[in-house]
């Protein structure tokens, strides 16, 4: 099993609304990065978990878990020109974009803020604590899982 970090704007799509879904399950849509399109296609398998991360807000951090459980498909959202991740380079025959399902699976009784991810020496070399890092989806180490479930109260 692997660990991953999964970005997402709360205003957008939060993890409370992923709470709210029918059997709490939603597909990730809307990634445009091939290194990520990549991570999804070739890394990710049913039953790796991930860290649900509110990114652009007034305090960005962890709200909890979430467990892949659905494999990499097409992301249909390339075909639709009414979507705001409409690609017209891509084609049905030749999809160039890809989503996974994910699952909430518990929320943190602490919100683990980036603040919080900063100051812990032991996290000081997560992928998303380096300058530049921008990905939407990042690997997470199993120590830096373990320790961040802690912060969180799990």
């Amino acid at each position: 099993m692997r660990y991953w970090l999964l970005k997402s704007e709360p205003d957008v799509f939060s993890f409370d609304d992923l709470k709210k879904r029918p059997k709490k399950t939603e597909p990730w849509n809307g990634v445009r990065n091939y290194q990520v399109r990549n991570m999804m296609r070739d890394d990710m398998a049913l039953g790796d978990l991930g860290f649900f991360y509110h990114s652009s807000c007034p305090v960005p951090g962890i709200a909890g878990i979430v467990k892949i459980v659905k494999e990499a498909y097409p992301d249909h959202t390339q075909f639709d020109p009414s979507s705001e991740y409409f690609d017209p380079g891509s084609k049905p025959e030749a999809p160039r974009w890809l989503m996974v399902d994910v699952k909430w699976e518990t929320a943190f009784k602490t919100f683990v803020t980036l603040d919080m991810l900063r100051a812990d020496p032991a996290l000081a070399d997560m992928l998303i604590l380096r300058r530049g890092n921008r990905l939407s989806i990042t690997g997470v180490e199993q120590e830096h899982w373990d320790r961040i479930c802690e912060l969180g109260g799990l």
